[in-house]
């Protein structure tokens, strides 16, 4: 299934990505309340904002907005400035802060890491590929009507290779898990949305590290087996509507049950159309802190 495929009945096909089938895989309640729920009085879906995703929010936000332009113009306009204008959007409790301390402490985690890019650019100062979509996706199975979505933080392009080099951008403190299906789900989504091969991939935990953690790279076949297995669970579970919590009321649903039962706060509906919510009673362990 290549980048040229044409595209078939996509608005009736199940669409999956790294952090819907994560959602699935800890707890299928979860997904249920995260991709699939929506308020009966607004008719929106609902999701739940913290600190942790503010953070990774704005400051991907201002990283990824420098692969259009000139490699030369990128550091034009410091980093630090850029950052200072979009924390606009997340400051105080639209960005799940609930004190000016705690937020204070985010915004100044923000600007170490935009600092640290600044004096340790690597690949920023780079030649970079743009994926001409707004939201990358490929069929994962036109036959079952799957389809596997994602946005990639960074695709430096290998000249002497005509390659490309995943990069993706880590703003959590955690490592990413041995496993971890984001970058399979990566490398098929960059495989079958552009035309050069993928020679190599890392993460850059950018809170700690002026230097790439390179990865090795999956079986692509086997990247594409074991996603798809899971993305026909998901097709299954949503066509019997049948979702259940393994541990009958983890963390994770019982955040989002919260917000259904009325205990969280309204802040916003956001440019996709979800109400946005925060617990105002959260501590950082109660609250999701994925980055993608």
């Amino acid at each position: 299934m290549g980048y040229n495929e044409v595209m078939k009945d996509k608005y009736s096909a199940v669409w999956v990505s790294y952090s819907s089938i994560s959602d699935f895989i800890v707890c299928p309640k979860a997904y249920y309340y995260k991709n699939i729920y929506k308020d009966p009085k607004t008719g929106h879906k609902i999701t739940v904002m913290s600190p942790p995703l503010a953070l990774g929010q704005i400051v991907h936000e201002v990283v990824e907005a420098l692969s259009v332009l000139p490699v030369d113009k990128r550091f034009a306009v410091s980093l630090l400035e850029k950052f200072n204008q979009a924390w606009g959007k997340v400051a105080g409790k639209n960005g799940g802060f609930l004190n000016k301390t705690i937020e204070g402490e985010y915004k100044k985690r923000g600007k170490e890491m935009l600092r640290r890019l600044e004096k340790n650019p690597g690949p920023l100062k780079k030649l970079a590929v743009k994926i001409q979509m707004d939201l990358p996706y490929y069929w994962l199975s036109e036959k079952d009507n799957i389809i596997l979505c994602g946005k990639i933080d960074w695709l430096e392009y290998i000249k002497t290779k005509d390659s490309v080099h995943i990069i993706d951008f880590k703003t959590g403190k955690k490592q990413e898990k041995e496993g971890s299906l984001q970058l399979p789900i990566y490398y098929l989504l960059v495989s079958n949305t552009q035309k050069r091969p993928v020679i190599k991939a890392s993460y850059w935990y950018i809170g700690q590290s002026n230097k790439l953690a390179v990865q090795k790279l999956p079986d692509i076949k086997k990247a594409e087996e074991k996603i798809f297995k899971i993305a026909k669970e998901i097709k299954l579970a949503r066509q019997l509507n049948r979702f259940k919590c393994p541990t009958d009321g983890c963390r994770e649903c019982k955040r989002m049950e919260k917000i259904i039962d009325g205990k969280g706060e309204f802040i916003r509906t956001d440019d996709f159309g979800r109400d946005i919510y925060i617990l105002p009673n959260a501590t950082e362990k109660d609250t999701d802190g994925k980055v993608l």
